[in-house]
């Protein structure tokens, strides 16, 4: 077959950019490009990954990588987020931990995380005192949340696997943002009632949601159109309908070494296919009677609507 040339059109998809806006004050979740989600219910927040200064290509494959302070700070004052309860890697490449640490930085938040986010926040220069590293499959207590993270596995192929297991300290090339530790990331409103799953990967370990619950999830599908639809529908089986979610919003398809001060556009088909991604995904929460949802970027939503 001939590869597929450019990228997929996500105007052919308009009619899915449809999550259900959240009322002022009310609980929200706001996207921001690849995984970074902010969970906001008006007294205190939660943010997943925080990557924001997305470096172009040519610098990711051949220079050193580093946070930008000034696009951090633009998406955080963009966002109107000034302190943070805690910021949550869900694994640490580049396209989810690079500003993790400056975000909590300048948010105020505790770090979150296993022993590789940890590393990448001693390398900042974080005090111990704002590190915590989880036990997969025991809540943390965070604000207003109870936060779970269960050990999940990256999509395959994960380009650079393995631990970061000392303090990282950039500028350093991309690959040094080693996988580490994958999770996937079950939120609890406590005041609501609420639940939610953040699965920042397209991968997943069999089994380990068995016993949770969740009524809506942020499904990752980068890399998932590249791998076949047995792959596809057993991911699904073991999130979406695992957890009992009634609501789907795919997140991380989006072209991440494009600034968010440019219109969003999907990964090219060299590296993912949305396309059919988005294929399969419709006929099985068609099958399961589960709403699938892209979401807005910089607009609050209700997932749980």
């Amino acid at each position: 077959m001939r590869p597929k040339l450019g990228r997929p059109d996500i105007a052919r998809y308009a009619d899915q950019f449809d999550t259900p806006a959240a009322e002022p004050g009310a609980l929200s979740v706001t996207w921001m490009g690849v995984a970074t989600l902010l969970v906001d219910d008006g007294s205190g927040a939660l943010m997943t990954d925080g990557y924001f200064s997305r470096p172009g290509l040519l610098r990711v494959a051949a220079g050193k990588v580093a946070p930008s302070p000034a696009r951090v700070d633009g998406c955080l004052a963009r966002a109107k987020v000034s302190r943070l309860v805690a910021v949550i890697p869900v694994h640490t490449h580049i396209d989810h931990a690079l500003d993790s640490a400056l975000v909590a930085d300048r948010t105020g938040a505790q770090l979150v995380g296993g022993q590789s986010a940890a590393n990448v926040g001693r390398g900042y220069g974080l005090p111990e005192t704002r590190l915590v590293v989880a036990v997969s499959g025991e809540p943390i207590r965070l604000g207003s949340y109870d936060v779970t993270l269960v050990e999940s596995h990256h999509c395959p192929p994960d380009r650079f696997p393995g631990v970061i297991s000392a303090p990282l300290t950039p500028p350093v090339k991309a690959s040094a943002y080693r996988c580490g530790e994958a999770w996937s990331t079950l939120v609890h409103h406590r005041p609501t009632g609420r639940r939610l799953l953040i699965q920042g990967s397209a991968g997943f370990v069999k089994g380990v949601l068995a016993g949770q619950r969740a009524e809506a999830v942020y499904l990752s599908v980068g890399q998932l159109g590249l791998r076949p639809r047995s792959y596809v529908t057993e991911y699904w089986a073991e999130t979406v309908r695992t957890v009992g979610a009634r609501r789907v919003i795919l997140i991380h398809w989006d072209d991440f070494f494009r600034p968010l001060s440019k219109p969003l556009r999907a990964l090219p088909y060299a590296g993912d296919d949305l396309d059919e991604s988005i294929r399969i995904l419709d006929e099985l929460a068609a099958r399961d009677g589960v709403a699938l949802h892209m979401p807005t970027v910089w607009r609050r939503e209700n997932p749980w609507m």
